[in-house]
């Protein structure tokens, strides 16, 4: 077999040993544009894990590589003049011209054919006769976009600047500093990979850049500036420069990664940012992935195309950490209002594959001074000790169950069922099935149980099926429910109170997803008349009667709710529902008051907060949901979320429950795990206000997480509780942590199936 590699970096040379290592009668010739010396950069990072899986593939070069680098266990991140150390985590820095070194001397010694200084492209007589062409020329692979409608490339040049520098400090722990200098904040990602060099990242926003008078090449400018801000830290230590030009990080992604008998590998592939771990890692494991592939047989088109579907969910994965990651960075003045020690987990976490669990695992006593310092901050707001623990342990509580109080109303714990639509009422009323829906859930031990979206009009109904609140008998059907809860259980339950709008006379989902009702279906309402799609009749345009005649059905509802005694209310501003039209510029079109401005938008949904909160009672909280974004251009900004917040927290509300999306159709939601636990931290850091997040929680480590970093108040829970009624019973128990139990299943206190 005839292989040629394009591109003597980590991702080519790895790949050409591991070929001639097991197929020694390959012809496999590396081809490389620059000198066999010539690099830039200091140091890369790996793993303890990522460095044992290289010991199996290829011993002789694993044992080149530790014998190289320098080990480190903790990373201490420097912070508003305090030090926080994190203990437990595993990495090693190698210098990444020793690591070519490296791997072109193995590249040689199983008998790869090296040429340098051979700039190799499509067409050239050195590819006649390839069988396959590996294309790993790196983030600006000139093979690759050459061959762009083949691969599909794409490069999002991200915001922030980063300068890549070394030093002679000699780093013990992986070292973060942030630091305010007169253009703004600086924060460093610093690193030592020989006995006396270090790697030293300096990374700030465009703006304080363009405000420090730097140029982007000018790298001995570069090194002095940088020295004198941070002249205590490196201690006389100099700066070193290498190709040290401020860049904004390109993060590459292509449609495809193979074609015809061609296959990209590397940054020439994908990349990760900096700051989750090495694209180096990335490069290696694309080449054993490849290499795997191959030595199953078959034809090569079969090999790339398992390669490609076996390697690129996993890198994928590994490039969302990655976006979360250098997102965090890039709001880190966001961040920065936490006090030290949670601003130090928040950073550790950040890319949410460092959990609260996790930490525990790696750094017994730091986990545990997180979570005393969560329980004392809820202490103050409680404004009394915390009841002492029923299982009587003196370790602190997870975070998930540390009460939280608004108003007068306390939750035993944080962990809420968020509100879920059941299309199962009969003209608004509630019976049985919502009983046992919403009462197994108390029972299963959530803090607070979210009634669905309950409309306060039956105009105001998504479905036929949807609760209401709008008749005196729904009273008592819905105070059937809080009875129950409140006899039986510790929970609090909660009415979310909504008007469907343009969305609204349609079919229950299992019939027809946003389908119109086919007869019998009710005029809809909305700021503009715009229709939801081109299926649904556009909705009527409201007038200032049709305003004050809503108003008044969500007034009436919100009596009726204090009848039913319903411990919170929330009002439904999200989802593309009536009040959220109002809200979002792609569905409110109307040039009066009632349009334009973010003021002008909310102005009617504020009005009807302000009328609900005069009738409910002034010791019960009241929330309210919004959509953060709209996920289509156009739609709410980030700006817009945090103003619109800010307005109902002078209003009287007490906390935002943010979700996102759902307002038209062509949304393109970038789904993941915790994907709109961002926006939720976004408008508590800036609006100031509590909040609950939402979407694709599951784990009660990343409950854990969200709360100890401060990124919510409260975790609204929706689908696993859909699957697990006593999901919060479950997750107690795997944490050892013992809930209080109804009186009649006292007989489970202390009760453990594993050993039952």
């Amino acid at each position: 077999m005839n292989i040629v590699c394009i591109g003597g970096g980590p991702a080519g040379l790895y790949f050409a040993i591991l070929t001639k290592k097991r197929n020694p009668r390959a012809h496999v010739v590396v081809y490389e544009r620059n000198r066999a010396d010539d690099t830039f950069g200091f140091g890369v990072v790996f793993s303890d894990k990522t460095l044992e899986n290289l010991e199996q593939i290829d011993a002789e070069s694993y044992k080149a590589i530790t014998e190289s680098f320098f080990h480190w266990d903790a990373i201490d991140v420097h912070f508003k003049g305090e030090v926080v150390t994190s203990r437990g985590h595993g990495f090693s820095g190698v210098s990444r011209k020793e690591l070519l070194g490296i791997l072109t001397r193995r590249a040689r010694e199983v008998g790869v054919e090296l040429v340098f200084e051979r700039d190799v492209r499509p067409g050239d007589p050195e590819l006649a006769g390839a069988d396959l062409i590996v294309v790993a020329d790196g983030v600006n692979s000139s093979f690759r976009d050459a061959h762009k409608a083949a691969f599909g490339p794409s490069i999002d040049l991200r915001p922030h600047r980063f300068v890549w520098l070394g030093t002679t400090f000699p780093f013990e722990a992986f070292t973060f500093y942030f630091r305010h200098a007169d253009p703004g904040l600086f924060q460093v990602h610093a690193y030592r990979y020989e006995p006396n060099r270090s790697t030293f990242i300096v990374e700030c926003s465009e703006e304080v850049f363009r405000r420090s008078g730097l140029a982007e090449d000018d790298e001995a400018a570069t090194a002095r500036y940088v020295e004198k801000v941070f002249e205590r830290e490196l201690a006389g230590h100099p700066l070193l420069a290498n190709r040290s030009i401020w860049r904004r990080f390109p993060v590459v992604r292509n449609a495809r990664w193979h074609h015809e008998n061609m296959v990209i590998l590397g940054d020439a592939a994908h990349t990760a940012h900096f700051s989750i771990g090495s694209g180096t890692k990335l490069a290696f494991e694309d080449a054993i992935a490849l290499r795997d592939a191959l030595d199953r047989g078959g034809p090569l088109g079969d090999c790339l195309k398992s390669y490609e579907a076996t390697r690129r969910p996993v890198v994928e994965s590994f490039q969302r950490a990655a976006q979360v990651s250098l997102e965090w960075f890039e709001t880190t003045e966001r961040h920065a209002k936490k006090p030290p020690l949670v601003f130090s987990f928040a950073l550790l976490t950040r890319s949410l594959r460092v959990t609260h669990e996790n930490l525990k695992v790696r750094d017994a006593a730091f986990a545990e001074r997180i979570d005393r310092d969560f329980e004392r901050e809820a202490a103050t707001i409680l404004q009394q000790p915390l009841p002492p623990r029923t299982d009587g342990k003196t370790e602190p509580r997870p975070p998930m169950f540390v009460p939280f109080r608004m108003r007068d109303l306390v939750l035993e714990n944080r962990v809420a069922v968020s509100s879920m639509c059941m299309y199962s009422a009969e003209d608004g009323t509630v019976d049985d099935f919502h009983l046992v829906h919403l009462g197994s859930r108390a029972m299963g031990g959530a803090g607070l149980v979210m009634a669905e979206m309950t409309d306060v009009s039956r105009d105001g109904r998504i479905t036929p099926g949807c609760a209401g609140i709008y008749k005196e008998e729904h009273v008592g059907a819905w105070k059937r429910i809080t009875d129950f809860v409140h006899k039986t259980t510790n929970a609090k339950v909660g009415l979310q109170l909504g008007h469907a709008g343009r969305k609204g006379s349609t079919l229950e989902p299992w019939e027809g997803q946003d389908v119109p009702l086919p007869t019998g279906g009710w005029e809809t309402l909305g700021p503009s008349a715009l229709p939801w799609d081109g299926r649904h009749t556009p909705p009527r345009e409201m007038t200032r009667a049709d305003m004050e005649v809503v108003k008044a059905d969500f007034v009436r509802a919100a009596e009726m709710a204090k009848a039913a005694n319903f411990d919170l209310l929330e009002l439904h501003c999200a989802h593309g529902y009536l009040l959220a039209t109002f809200l979002s510029p792609l569905t409110n079109r109307r040039t009066d008051e009632y349009g334009g401005s973010i003021e002008n938008r909310a102005r009617f949904p504020l009005d009807v907060f302000a009328a609900i909160r005069r009738v409910w009672p002034e010791e019960r909280p009241m929330s309210v949901r919004v959509s953060a974004s709209d996920w289509a251009p156009g739609g709410t900004t980030d700006a817009d979320v945090v103003a619109l917040a800010r307005m109902l927290k002078q209003a009287g509300a007490d906390l935002i429950d943010v979700s996102t999306g759902s307002t038209v159709p062509e949304q393109r939601p970038r789904f993941g795990r915790l994907y709109q636990v961002p926006f939720a931290e976004l408008v508590r850091s800036e609006a100031g206000i509590a909040t609950a997040a939402v979407g694709a929680i599951s784990s009660y480590a990343d409950v854990n997480g969200i709360l100890a970093a401060r990124r919510a108040d409260l975790c609204f829970i929706a689908r696993a509780h859909l699957f697990d009624p006593y999901w919060v019973r479950h997750a107690a128990q795997a944490q050892g942590y013992e809930l209080p139990w109804p009186k009649p299943y006292g007989v489970l206190r202390g009760y453990n199936p594993r050993f039952a």
